[in-house]
């Protein structure tokens, strides 16, 4: 299973190692540690990598960081959605889902998560896979996999492989078999089921669900001042404000 380009979402909550895990898969240092901290839901920074004769696209995308979210990260969360997705228009598609999770314990955020990427964002048409970070006091860092695997099926985080890693320069071995993981996760998957979907009803899709994470202590969305509010918060130009909210308003 091989092609030579590869388009991926490499998602989490901030602070998780997402940045370390591109270094990782370059074998370099191309992405700055310190942009994993900080950033809000959806923003995303592009990655252009190549293995071998293989050309990988990497969108490094900040995940959910709470199960709710108050409006005004809402209308924050909704403006880097609507850039993502042009940008995977513009690519073609996605090909794969990387979820970077940390090697403690499961939340409803980490449920929140998959589901707005997995579900949401690709209609569980894309395979997501598992890098699991922070192991590197693990004697042997699959043993985490050995361990905690049915309970990652229990919470509903299927997935399509996974990867055990430390991003910790001063460890060595590990950081080489970490990021030998990496590749051979890489190297099971390929561009044949690349999704992709018109960009409107993608964008009405994942915004629904993002409403649905507002909390209702934190206010009401807008009626008849949508249009205005997508093109001031979202940085939308005014025809496709108009057009965004008419959709919004017939779901």
């Amino acid at each position: 299973m091989f092609s030579n380009t590869l388009n991926i979402i490499l998602f989490g909550e901030t602070g998780v190692g997402k940045s370390s895990v591109i270094n990782l898969m370059a074998g370099s240092l191309v992405a700055e540690v310190s942009s994993d901290s900080a950033g809000c839901t959806m923003n995303s920074t592009d990655y252009e990598i190549t293995i071998g004769s293989r050309k990988i696209t990497i969108w490094d995308t900040v995940g959910l960081e709470e199960p709710e979210m108050g409006v005004n990260g809402y209308y924050l969360a909704i403006a880097q959605a609507h850039r993502l997705i042009q940008k995977l228009r513009q690519a073609g598609g996605v090909d794969l889902l990387l979820f970077c999770i940390r090697g403690n314990r499961i939340t409803s955020t980490t449920q929140s998560n998959y589901r707005l990427f997995y579900e949401i964002l690709c209609d569980k048409q894309v395979p997501v896979a598992l890098v699991i970070t922070n192991l590197e006091n693990e004697n042997r860092m699959e043993d985490w996999w050995t361990r905690h695997e049915s309970i990652l099926k229990k919470y509903g985080l299927k997935s399509a492989g996974h990867a055990c890693v430390t991003c910790l320069t001063d460890k060595v071995a590990k950081m080489q078999e970490s990021s030998d993981a990496i590749r051979r996760l890489l190297s099971q998957h390929d561009n044949q089921g690349r999704y992709t979907m018109p960009p409107d009803p993608w964008f009405v899709r994942l915004r629904q669900y993002l409403e649905s994470l507002v909390s209702t202590n934190s206010g009401s969305l807008p009626g008849k001042n949508l249009p205005r509010l997508l093109a001031k918060r979202c940085g939308l130009d005014a025809e496709t404000a108009q057009r965004v909210a008419a959709q919004l308003r017939g779901y």
